[in-house]
């Protein structure tokens, strides 16, 4: 796997994982940052990988952004924090949605800021039990970003995503899955695997039809019942024509377990 400075890469099988690694900052986020992800993950998806894990290095998951310069080259945050966004943010949010694969989240530890965008914005999330979101942006004078206004408020609903957003309180691990903001909550030292063990279930499932769930999923979020009817119809088109779907049936004739090659 390529070397990076600001992340960590793994594979094992198909599944590649991914893993903040600014410990020392609490994984706080810069453009370079977001620059290697974003690579880590087109190279991912480039060689082959059926499924993507994300997690953090350290005791956090993501502090969110890096406010601070640090003197090797990091000047902090710009004048206009909306260019940044352009520039940084937005790219790595708009990757993550719009992957043929599936991801999930590995929440390690605290999650804050901008990391929660990132790490709401898995398809499947686990958080660890001693973890928290939080909604920080208010308690420095900015408002959220990185798509996370609209993951709270799709996974959560208005009210709680006003809460969330306007107080800036901490949310604490079975708090947030009953407010259906993550999937799973299992004990701190089980996150990691846990999330692998469940990429590797996906990674051996039948990728191009996960693939169009996802967005499938994505437009019934933002359409009505009518128009998700013709999409959900075109997509089915696509799958049935599948190799995974072929070997599906053949399997079901044959009464055994389909292997899926993701085609």
């Amino acid at each position: 796997m390529t070397d990076y400075r600001f992340i960590k890469v793994s594979r094992a099988g198909d599944v590649v994982t991914i893993a903040l690694n600014r410990p020392e900052k609490l994984n706080a986020l810069t453009p370079a940052l977001f620059g290697e992800l974003g690579d880590a993950v087109e190279r991912a998806v480039a060689e082959g990988a059926r499924a993507l894990v994300l997690t953090g290095e350290g005791r956090f998951f993501c502090s969110g952004a890096d406010i601070a310069p640090d003197g090797a080259g990091y000047e902090g945050l710009p004048e206009d924090l909306g260019e940044l966004l352009d520039a940084a943010y937005n790219p790595f949010a708009r990757q993550l949605a719009a992957l043929e694969i599936p991801v999930v989240s590995a929440l390690n530890g605290p999650c804050a800021g901008a990391g929660m965008s990132i790490a709401l914005a898995g398809d499947i999330v686990v958080m660890g039990e001693g973890a928290y979101l939080l909604l920080a942006f208010v308690n420095i004078g900015l408002v959220p970003d990185a798509g996370a206004t609209w993951l709270v408020a799709r996974s959560a609903g208005r009210a709680r995503a006003l809460e969330m957003a306007l107080l800036g309180e901490r949310m604490g691990a079975q708090e947030a899955r009953a407010a259906g903001l993550v999937t799973r909550v299992v004990p701190d030292d089980a996150v990691l695997a846990h999330a692998q063990e469940l990429a590797a279930r996906l990674a051996a499932g039948p990728t191009r039809a996960m693939g169009l769930i996802r967005r499938q999923v994505a437009f019934a979020l933002e359409q009505g019942f009518e128009a998700t009817l013709d999409v959900e119809r075109d997509n089915q088109s696509i799958a049935g024509r599948s190799g995974d779907f072929a070997e599906a049936i053949k399997a079901f004739a044959e009464k055994r377990k389909p292997q899926f090659s993701g085609f």
